[in-house]
């Protein structure tokens, strides 16, 4: 699947969830921003363990839209690569195999 494509799921959920479940999602919005803000922490750091985080947990959408989101944040590729590979050292081989869709949400314009 195409970084737009996942993309465009990633949105589609979200809406999909805030109509569904307006105060469970409005909830999980305020805390995604409340984690994700600069802090001790700078936002772009916290991208990049986001980075990280979705290579070792397998999630498509989720290394997409960090390594967007990454990018946004000032991050070059070579940091997020750096932040994949992290990944691939704590979890393996299957966080390898994923570095492919870090690759082509890097990659795709």
């Amino acid at each position: 699947m195409s970084k737009n494509e996942l993309l465009k799921e990633v949105q589609e959920i979200m809406k999909y969830s805030a109509n569904k479940l307006p105060g469970q999602f409005g909830a999980f919005g305020g805390f995604n921003q409340s984690v994700l803000e600069d802090g001790k922490v700078s936002h772009k750091v916290k991208e990049l363990i986001a980075v990280a985080l979705s290579l070792a947990s397998s999630c498509e959408w989720c290394i997409t839209y960090h390594t967007v989101e990454a990018k946004k944040s000032g991050a070059s590729d070579d940091e997020i690569l750096e932040a994949g590979f992290v990944a691939v050292l704590m979890a393996g081989s299957p966080a390898l195999m994923h570095m492919n869709i870090l690759k082509n949400a890097l990659e795709e314009k």
